[in-house]
């Protein structure tokens, strides 16, 4: 099951999206995340649906791939649901006892659980389509305005994309770690919430001390390789903007203002 979440996976390819800039990608994202949440209506939920099934398409991605990345969240993507349906106050459709489901509950429901599913999808686009090089790079470039202030913006962007780097190899970690350990009898999934916290030790132990390891090996490597970050550093490929780049940024503006006027002038 852990091998199936790809978070932080890259998957390389010759699409739109993977010859966009990563720092208009980056931007990109965070500017439909807020339209996302302009969505108010069935129509302002259908703009953002087909737009997210283009992008998608346009990604070049298989299906399988982007079902992955939304799996093993559906248990937040349930429980949300639920909080919504049983305690939205409204037109009552079903009570028992102290619960009751009602019209705008449900309503509620469906669209959190549809807006939770498009941030996931879209937010996974950008590291499905971005080398982690290039996402450092980026991320460096969009934190450089912030340098004046003491924001140490390359040590800063090249943890976040070594920790969104080493998800996967931790995850398969931990799937190996939980194997070894079911093949000498640990039991996981049975007992009180307390017994399966005493039972996760012989997990996270072994788990902890293959992570420093890795981290002290990876420091290693690029001390030996002479590795030094910062305003002197060059690189063998240079960001630039290109018409793709135009392109995607004008279309995530459009529906933007689009959702904006859907909701406050057509809602």
């Amino acid at each position: 099951m852990l091998r199936d979440i790809t978070l932080g996976q890259y998957f390389p390819g010759n699409s739109f999206l993977h010859r966009m800039d990563p720092r208009v990608k980056i931007l990109s994202t965070m500017v439909f995340i807020v339209a996302i949440f302009l969505a108010d209506s069935p129509l302002g939920y259908g703009i953002v649906a087909a737009f997210t099934a283009l992008t998608i398409g346009v990604s070049r991605l298989p299906a399988r791939l982007l079902w992955n990345a939304v799996k093993p969240l559906w248990i937040i993507i349930v429980f949300t649901v639920a909080v919504h349906i049983f305690s939205t106050p409204g037109t009552v459709v079903w009570k028992f006892g102290f619960l009751s489901i009602t019209v705008e509950g449900l309503r509620m429901g469906a669209y959190m659980a549809a807006r939770l599913v498009f941030l996931l999808l879209f937010s996974s686009l950008l590291t499905y389509t971005t080398s982690p090089i290039r996402l450092t790079d980026g991320i460096e470039h969009l934190l450089n305005p912030f340098r004046r202030f003491g924001v140490p913006a390359h040590e800063l962007a090249m943890m976040m994309t070594i920790a969104l780097r080493f998800i996967p190899t931790l995850l398969e970690e931990t799937d190996r770690i939980m194997k070894a350990q079911e093949s000498r009898g640990a039991d996981f999934t049975t007992g009180n919430i307390i017994k399966r916290a005493k039972n996760m030790i012989p997990l996270l132990v072994p788990l902890f001390i293959s992570a420093f390891r890795r981290a002290d090996d990876l420091a290693i490597a690029m001390e030996a390789r002479c590795y030094r970050g910062g305003q002197n550093r060059t690189r063998m490929k240079e960001l630039a903007v290109t018409s793709c780049d135009y392109v995607g940024g004008g279309a995530i503006v459009l529906v933007t203002v689009i959702l904006a006027f859907v909701r406050f002038f057509l809602g």
